[in-house]
């Protein structure tokens, strides 16, 4: 089976692998790099899909399915634990969403392999031409990609224990940003003005502030709190309804339960959406302040721009996704605003980031 599933992530990095090696682009390593930061931004908007349609136990056990590499193979399995319950987390669909999930992984890890291997290669054995960088990033990569799995894995054998299942978001959603860092710092850019001119703390504590918010996005959906409140801008009528958040945040408990083992009361799940609604208002307004910053800032227009079409489009479907009783398309393209808007904001750091040691230079 093992063998098997290395065959799938070989074949699903094989496409992209082919789609760089054919292209005329003079830097093959850097149109790697963009590559693999796309796929690694479809494969978050898919997790989001998965967990969306509550397809993260649609098979079970990790790394293969019922034992088989595939959902076809373990057919029989699937379909008795779908005649058991049918309402439960087994399916044939849901089956094959999470290992499609596991497929795409394994591909963007093989990608990023290849990335640590050319990078030792390049280092170890220039050629004519090429640059000599060091190798250490793509290593943290690799590095960081294999604590990803593990989370990947545990978020299955440990049956999508809330805090498992957001730290796993987050370890996506971080490589999403190293991938940005190293892909900008092999890209040419235009110059900034001065970094005295460049809000460089704001916009490294918009960061800071977007990777909480994405974290209590994260808890809501774990949580399955999306529909604790089911207005706007009021939540169950109320701009302070009741609360619990002793419960609805601590983090080491099974899912839908507390901590010492009941269910978890209606209250919690009102805490955990209330939160991350107030949150999203002060990370909106920060991030909008600083891209309005930075839009008058030469070499950093471009960046700003996308930055405000960005908050936008979150916005819009945050809203919507309420007012529309949570559409399924509205709800992933909402996951995949989150990773976009942390795209944009690890680019305009290191823009601004570029033009401080420009001038220190």
């Amino acid at each position: 089976m093992l063998i098997q599933l290395a065959t799938l992530g070989l074949l699903a990095a094989l496409l992209p692998l082919a789609t760089v090696w054919a292209s005329k682009d003079a830097d093959k390593y850097r149109k790697l790099i963009w590559v693999t930061l796309f796929l690694t931004f479809e494969l978050i908007m898919f997790g989001a899909f998965t967990r969306l349609t509550d397809s993260g136990l649609g098979c079970p056990d990790w790394p293969g399915c019922y034992g088989q590499s595939n959902p076809v193979h373990a057919h029989a399995d699937i379909s008795a634990a779908e005649a058991a319950a049918p309402t439960g987390p087994v399916t044939v669909f849901k089956a094959w969403v999470e290992m499609i999930h596991r497929y795409l992984a394994m591909g963007i890890g093989v990608l990023i392999v290849a990335l640590m291997l050319i990078s030792w290669r390049l280092w170890l054995k220039p050629g004519r031409g090429e640059p000599r960088s060091s190798p250490a990033f793509p290593t943290v990569l690799f590095a960081f990609v294999c604590l990803q799995g593990a989370f990947g894995a545990w978020t299955v054998t440990m049956k999508l224990q809330p805090v498992i299942v957001t730290i796993h978001l987050l370890l996506g959603i971080t490589l999403l940003g190293l991938l940005t860092w190293f892909g900008a710092s092999r890209s040419a850019h235009p110059p900034v003005a001065p970094a005295s001119a460049a809000p460089r703390a704001l916009a490294l504590l918009a960061l800071v502030l977007l990777a909480i918010q994405i974290a209590l996005g994260g808890w809501v959906s774990t949580n399955y709190a999306a529909l604790a409140c089911p207005d706007l801008p009021l939540c169950q009528g109320d701009f302070f309804p009741t609360m619990d958040f002793t419960n609805g945040f601590a983090l080491w408990r099974d899912l839908g339960r507390t901590a010492s083992g009941e269910f978890l009361p209606a209250a919690a799940y009102t805490a955990i959406h209330w939160t991350h609604r107030v949150v999203a208002v002060v990370a909106i307004a920060l991030t909008a302040w600083v891209a309005l910053k930075s839009i008058k800032i030469d070499g950093l227009q471009k960046t700003a721009r996308w930055l405000l079409a960005g908050i936008a489009l979150q916005f819009a479907t945050g809203v919507l996704t309420v007012f529309l009783n949570y559409p399924l398309a509205l709800a992933v393209i909402h996951n995949g605003g989150a990773a976009l808007h942390v795209l944009l904001l690890v680019m305009l750091n290191y823009k601004i980031r570029r033009a401080g040691s420009a001038a220190n230079s």
